[in-house]
């Protein structure tokens, strides 16, 4: 039977957890509701599709330029400290994209809001790491996976609904009063003693292994690939298949819900299994499921989208879990923040690729920049040709992960 001294500290770790996932969904919903108001964008401020893609781009920009810098201060000042600051800055930066009034200020404001998410998303990581026992990060590595993807999924259904009530700006006034509560439970429920972490030197000196140098490269390549769904998945299905701003947003929460449940089972996956395992099956069912998306959608269309996404999301946080894991399960606590940093820099890297260079290859496949020039078919012919280019670097992917396995050091080191 618990007692009170068990219960108090289960309470005192069900507070931190709630509370680095809270800043940890704000960081995804920050992307993935701005790219459903792309297309409203587009027509508010009567800009071609290459100028308000800035508004996605340069958040992520911004988030990745600032990773490894926001855990490397985390490292040195203490990582509750800078995770708060990182939080008012997320604050403030909502407050004004929400009323700026051109589309060159509303970049600016992203770019703010960008450096404040590289705060939530890195620290929220390092933080988690060191909460959890070495025999529970597969499980809270799942947890902040879970999170993200909720993030991700309440930003198209959020936008979908906000978009014909309150236009564009209600997309970044929902995101204030989140990040008020999140640094009020930052504040209160973060215990200073429990995070603070002795500098060993510069964070930024940390060695880079042959362990870690092939992880973050797929965790760039994988994020390029999800990244690439939320930019092109819109357009494809409003003037591919003709879906009205509420069904569009409605569909494209699925692949985030598939997230939310396989999240957590992932995580223990790991725990149980070894991420070296995960770490195969992830790639795998990722490089499967874009091929089928590069197919299936422009044959049976919406159910077919669904399929691929089916096979898709499932890997992608099966990969999440187990490679995280993998990078932080031996890290010295003082380079905790440096290096959950380089794991968001890899996958912002990969985040900018799918936003700008797919997005690129979209437009050039599609024949314009102006996709409300396009007819049905150009839209479905550039997503198909999109995603075959993606499940190319899929197998790329594919490859390193197996090459990593079959040496006998890797493999060895990838158990955690």
């Amino acid at each position: 039977m618990m007692n009170i001294t068990d219960k108090t500290v289960s309470l005192h770790k069900t507070g931190i957890t709630v509370t680095l996932s809270l800043a940890m969904l704000l960081a995804s919903l920050g992307t993935s509701i701005a790219n459903i108001a792309l297309p409203t964008l587009v027509q508010a401020f009567m800009a071609p599709f290459d100028q308000v893609q800035a508004v996605v781009v340069v958040y992520l920009v911004a988030l990745t330029l600032s990773a490894v810098i926001a855990g490397s201060l985390g490292d040195r000042f203490g990582l509750k400290r800078v995770l708060v600051m990182g939080l008012m800055l997320f604050a403030v930066a909502c407050l004004l994209c929400a009323v700026m009034p051109d589309l060159r200020l509303l970049v600016g404001a992203r770019a703010l809001q960008g450096v404040g998410a590289a705060f939530l998303m890195t620290l929220s990581m390092a933080l988690m790491r060191q909460v959890a026992g070495s025999a529970d990060i597969g499980r809270a590595m799942g947890i902040l996976g879970t999170v993200s993807a909720l993030g991700t999924a309440l930003g198209p259904s959020l936008g979908g609904l906000l978009l014909p009530l309150t236009g564009w700006r209600g997309v970044f006034w929902i995101q204030v009063p989140l990040a008020v509560l999140t640094i009020i439970l930052a504040v209160t429920a973060l215990p200073d003693e429990a995070i603070k972490c002795k500098p060993a030197g510069s964070g930024l000196k940390t060695p880079l292994s042959r362990k870690i140098i092939s992880s973050l490269f797929v965790n760039m390549l994988v994020a390029a690939v999800m990244m690439t769904t939320l930019v092109v998945g819109p357009f494809f299905l409003s003037s591919g298949l003709g879906m009205n701003s509420v069904h569009v947003g409605l569909v494209m929460t699925i692949g985030p819900v598939i997230s939310i449940f396989s999240g957590i089972p992932s995580g223990r996956l790991v725990d149980r299994l070894g991420s070296r395992l995960i770490v195969a099956a992830g790639i795998s069912l990722l490089a499967a499921g874009t091929f089928l998306m590069a197919g299936l959608p422009q044959i049976m269309g919406v159910p077919g989208y669904i399929i691929s996404l089916a096979v898709l999301t499932p890997g992608y946080q099966l990969f999440q879990a187990a490679n995280n894991t993998a990078v932080l399960s031996d890290v010295r606590d003082d380079r905790r923040g440096t290096v959950s940093g380089m794991l968001s820099f890899s996958r912002n890297v990969g985040l900018i690729a799918g936003a700008s260079a797919m997005g690129a290859v979209f437009a050039h496949q599609v024949g314009t920049h102006d996709f409300t020039l396009a007819s049905a078919e150009a839209i479905r012919d550039g997503m198909r040709g999109t995603f075959l280019l993606a499940g190319v670097l899929m197998l790329v992917a594919v490859a390193v992960v197996f090459l990593s396995l079959f040496n006998r050091d890797s493999f060895a080191r990838l158990t955690p």
